[in-house]
C-alpha cells in the first residue's frame, strides 16, 4: 500500500498543479474570497451544486464568471423572479407557421455554469425544475430528452437579508445541494485593496484559461481515485449518526434540539467533497481534517433544528460545531 499511495501521491502533485494556477489567476479580479473560490473548485471536483449564501456586493457574479471563463466553459446567469417560469429556463417548442411544424428551442439551462441569483425569488414550480435538471442531469422538451453539458454546475444564490415575498426552498430541495456555503464580508485589508482597483476606471482584464472541460473530467476521475481508510469512511458515519442519535455519542443535550438528522446524502457529499478537498491541498489520501473542513458545509443545510433550539438561539451550525467536538477523531 505505501508503495501504491506514493504513486499515486506524485499522480495527485502533477494533476492538481493547475490549482494555484487558477487561484492565482482568479486573484487578479477577484479580492479576497478564497474560501468561495476553492468551495467552487470543490463543487467543479466532487460534481456537486453549491447553494451560496450572502449578502449583496460580495461579488459572487463575478466571481463565478470568472471560475467559467478560466476554465473555459459556458456561463448563463439566471436572474430569478416572481414571474419566471419553468420554460424560461428548461426551453420550450415553438410553432413555425411557415412549415406548419414545432421547433424546440432550448433554455439557458444548457451550458456548464448555472448563476442561479437569488433562487427564493421564484415559486416552487420553477425551483422544481431547476433542480429536477440538477439531479438528472437532462431535460426532457416535448417528446425528446436531452443529455446537459459535462461539467455542470449549478451555483444557487439567496439573500438572507430580504424574506418579504420569498419562496423558501423546501428542506427535502435544499438537500440536493452539496454544499451550504456562507460568505462573509472582506476584512479591512481586503476591502482597501478593493477600493483602490474597483472604485477607478480601468480596462477590462482579459483572464487567460488555466484549464479545458476534459482536463477538469480527468481531474475528477483522479479525485475519485483517492485513498480513503476505513477509519475515516467510520468517521463519516459516526459524525452523521452523531446527528441523527446524539444521546449515543454523549450529546444527549442536543435530542431536543434536533428535528431532523443528516441523511444519507450527507455521508456521501462528505466523502467526495473530503477527496476533493485533499485533491486541491496536493495529496492522494484523505485525513479527518478534509473531513472537519468539509463538515460545516455539508451538514449545515442538513441539520433542521427544532423550535426548542430557535428560543435558546442554537443554530444547526451550533449543533454541528459541538458534534465535531465530540465524535472521536481517528
Amino acid at each position: 500500500m505505501s508503495f501504491d499511495l506514493a504513486q499515486l501521491n506524485e499522480e495527485i502533485k502533477r494533476e492538481s498543479q493547475f490549482i494555484e494556477l487558477l487561484e492565482s489567476e482568479i486573484s487578479k479580479v477577484i479580492v479576497g474570497q478564497q474560501y468561495l473560490v476553492r468551495r467552487l473548485l470543490v463543487g467543479l471536483l466532487a460534481n456537486g451544486h453549491i447553494l451560496l449564501e450572502g449578502v449583496p456586493g460580495l461579488a459572487k457574479t463575478l466571481t463565478v464568471h470568472s471560475l467559467a471563463q478560466l476554465i473555459q466553459t459556458q456561463f448563463q446567469r439566471i436572474q430569478f423572479t416572481p414571474d419566471l417560469l419553468p420554460a424560461d429556463l428548461l426551453g420550450t417548442l415553438i410553432y413555425n407557421q411557415k412549415d406548419g411544424e414545432f421547433t424546440i428551442k432550448k433554455g439557458p439551462l444548457f451550458s456548464n455554469i448555472i448563476l442561479a441569483d437569488e433562487i427564493n425569488r421564484s415559486p416552487a414550480k420553477v425551483q422544481a425544475a431547476l433542480l429536477e435538471a440538477m439531479q438528472e442531469r437532462q431535460i426532457t422538451i416535448g417528446e425528446e430528452t436531452f443529455k446537459l453539458h459535462d461539467p455542470f454546475l449549478v451555483l444557487a444564490t439567496q439573500n438572507p437579508i430580504e424574506q418579504e415575498g420569498t419562496y423558501p426552498l423546501p428542506e427535502a430541495q435544499v438537500d440536493r445541494f452539496m454544499l451550504k456555503v456562507k460568505i462573509n464580508y472582506p476584512n479591512e485589508t481586503e476591502e482597501l485593496e478593493i477600493i483602490r482597483r474597483m472604485a477607478h476606471p480601468r480596462p477590462n482584464l482579459t483572464l487567460q484559461p488555466v484549464v479545458n472541460p476534459e482536463q477538469i473530467l480527468k481531474a475528477r476521475q483522479v479525485v475519485d481515485s483517492i485513498y480513503m481508510d476505513e477509519k475515516i469512511e467510520r468517521y463519516i458515519v459516526d459524525i452523521v449518526f452523531a446527528t441523527r442519535n446524539p444521546e449515543k455519542y454523549g450529546l444527549g443535550e442536543l435530542t431536543d434540539l434536533i428535528q431532523f438528522g443528516a441523511s444519507p446524502r450527507a455521508s456521501i457529499n462528505l466523502a467526495m467533497t473530503a477527496k476533493a478537498h485533499a485533491f486541491i491541498n496536493h495529496r492522494g489520501y484523505v485525513t479527518p481534517d478534509d473531513i472537519r473542513a468539509m463538515g460545516m458545509d455539508v451538514l449545515r443545510h442538513r441539520v433542521l433544528v427544532t423550535y426548542e433550539a430557535e428560543a435558546e438561539n442554537m443554530t444547526s451550525e451550533d449543533i454541528i460545531q459541538r458534534v465535531f467536538e465530540t465524535v472521536e477523531v481517528p
